[in-house]
């Protein structure tokens, strides 16, 4: 039974049709069809049905899934086991942060490419939040508040952040003072999200209201550099307004309470190496690279 065969299963059954799958292994889609046909052909039995929408599971398909992910999954870590150079390789698809992802870790992904030239690592960047396992990713970068689930979460370093406003903002609103008086201003979010601040010891959670929101920091940073409303932000994408003056910082006295940056992955008994890996250099940027986490 060819590997390949399974593991182009595997994609097609997570991704729910051919175009997702090719897509997902940088593969064209007559590939992913042959090697679709060759292992039903070789387990004499159908594993997905074709219909107008894609593809779906067949009740045997769906039985076949899990065993044939796992036959990946050793046969990966057996070739790490007796690889006599401890060199990587196959596919690493990555989930990493729009918002000061290609400027920060783009480098360092750029590097783990230079050290294993047998590794392809496909970097989706985006602030949502994909689902890993339905859409095909090996791990993903997330920084902010780690929320509950089922994910294996690796930390790597701590991500700093500030509660910011305008000078135009302030001369024409007033500056908040409390953690409660943001819930006067409008607040620029990426959602209905929650906001952490520091009251000595003790975290204060406010959920504020705004009318202007977006899906990526930078352009929330814009938004403040613009006097629309107070913004909650990391340092390190609003280091350069800080220093102009075009933003500064507001209710320092209860400082925001400090993030961190994870890497994440699917459960399972054994993290691939790959990942074990990135994490590994993802803590050495950010134990060598203070700058990213610092506050301002």
């Amino acid at each position: 039974m060819d590997i390949e065969e399974l593991r182009t299963f595997v994609e097609l059954a997570d991704a729910g049709g051919i175009s997702a799958a090719a897509l997902r292994l940088g593969v064209a889609k007559s590939i992913v069809s042959r090697r679709l046909t060759r292992l039903e052909a070789e387990m004499g039995v159908q594993l997905l049905s074709r219909t107008t929408r894609g593809a779906a599971l067949t009740e045997a398909g769906a039985a076949f899934r899990d065993y044939a992910a796992r036959a990946c999954a050793e046969v990966d870590q057996a070739r790490e086991t007796i690889s006599p150079t401890g060199e990587l390789c196959g596919r690493l698809r990555i989930a990493a942060p729009l918002t000061f992802g290609p400027t920060h870790f783009a480098p360092l992904l750029a590097e783990m490419a230079r050290r294993h030239p047998q590794l392809h690592i496909h970097t989706c960047y985006s602030d949502h939040v994909v689902n890993l396992v339905q859409e095909g990713f090996d791990c993903a970068i997330r920084v902010g508040y780690l929320q509950d689930s089922n994910l294996v979460a690796k930390y790597v370093g701590p991500i700093h952040g500030s509660a910011v406003a305008s000078p135009d903002y302030i001369k024409a609103h007033g500056e908040p003072e409390t953690p409660d008086d943001i819930l006067k201003h409008q607040a620029l979010m990426q959602g209905t999200e929650a906001w952490y601040f520091m009251d000595g010891d003790k975290t204060v959670t406010i959920r504020p209201q705004g009318r202007f929101k977006a899906d990526n920091g930078a352009a929330l940073v814009t938004a403040a550099a613009a006097g629309l409303g107070v913004g909650y932000l990391p340092n390190l994408i609003i280091q350069d307004h800080l220093r102009s003056g075009a933003l500064v910082p507001i209710m320092t006295r209860y400082p925001v309470a400090p993030a961190a940056a994870y890497v994440v992955r699917p459960p399972g008994q054994h993290p691939a190496k790959k990942v074990r890996l990135l994490a590994e250099l993802l803590i050495e940027y950010f134990e060598t690279m203070p700058s990213i986490a610092k506050r301002p």
